[in-house]
């Protein structure tokens, strides 16, 4: 069903509330911003009205950790049309959350809980994810998210897993790099592998961690001898050889490195993908 051709943003940052007003002062080298839509659903008018001025300047986009889209408590409808109505605000390209799920009555406690893959777990997020699509009048970007333990109840791997979600739901996916290499070390797949398994044409956005070594890195996914960040430089390669130029986010993992810091990763990725789309 899918037929609307993926736009690319380019290079993006996740804008904290600290960076608002650095941002509006500076004019950073960044393509797009994505918003922790969370921590703004109950900004005052004089946030919403400087977002509104960022908004001028860089695309937007939102991406929320509270939809619960595989809990078993129903969709959250007030939170559902806060998103709709920030997003229709500050016009932005698109929503995503977690493929997840919280405990009943935690959907806003950002215990994100891995799913069990198995086919009727399929079928319940597939009605529930059409429903948000259907409220939102967009498609619904999904991520991938770490795993603490293995799951001896699923029935197929992560990567048939989210593609079937996808495919069956009419949605997208938002590939998170970091959370796909930590699971292939602990439990030792090949995240090429997942990589390749996964329909491209529904991989709309990346989330990658700012990196720590050398981008020049030519090494292979796989290497299990590399430093963290390098496998996340060559899976990322892989990624963009696969999906063409696609949006990517630069995303810390715990704190915060300052916005300069950030803008040097995002060369790092620009740099990268230059060289596989001129090669």
């Amino acid at each position: 069903m899918l037929s609307q051709q993926r736009p690319d943003l380019g290079f993006g940052l996740s804008l904290r509330r600290e960076f608002v007003s650095d941002v509006l002062q500076q004019q950073p080298a960044v393509d797009w911003f994505e918003l922790p839509c969370d921590n703004y659903l109950d900004a005052d008018a004089g946030t919403l009205d400087e977002l509104a001025r960022i908004r001028q300047d860089y695309p937007l986009i939102l991406h929320g950790g509270s939809l619960s889209i595989g809990g078993p408590d129903p969709i959250d409808q007030r939170y559902l049309q806060q998103i709709k109505q920030l997003s229709e605000r500050l016009q932005c390209a698109w929503f995503s959350d977690h493929l997840c799920w919280t405990l009943p009555g935690q959907s806003h406690s950002y215990d994100l809980r891995p799913l069990p893959y198995t086919k009727e777990m399929i079928d319940h997020l597939v009605t529930r994810i059409e429903q948000v699509q259907e409220t939102l009048g967009q498609r619904l970007l999904l991520e991938n998210i770490p795993e603490f333990h293995r799951d001896r109840s699923k029935q197929m791997d992560e990567w048939e897993f989210v593609s079937a979600v996808a495919e069956r739901s009419d949605s997208l996916i938002l590939l998170d790099l970091s959370n796909i290499i930590s699971k292939a070390i602990d439990h030792n797949f090949s995240p090429l592998d997942y990589l390749r398994q996964l329909p491209a044409d529904r991989i709309w956005e990346v989330h990658l961690t700012p990196p720590q070594e050398r981008q020049e890195y030519q090494g292979d996914a796989d290497d299990a001898t590399a430093p963290d960040s390098s496998r996340i430089w060559a899976l990322y390669r892989e990624t963009l050889a696969q999906t063409g130029p696609i949006s990517t986010l630069l995303e810390p993992d715990h704190d915060i490195p300052p916005l300069e810091e950030l803008e040097q990763g995002l060369q790092a990725a620009r740099t990268i993908s230059s060289q596989i789309h001129q090669s």
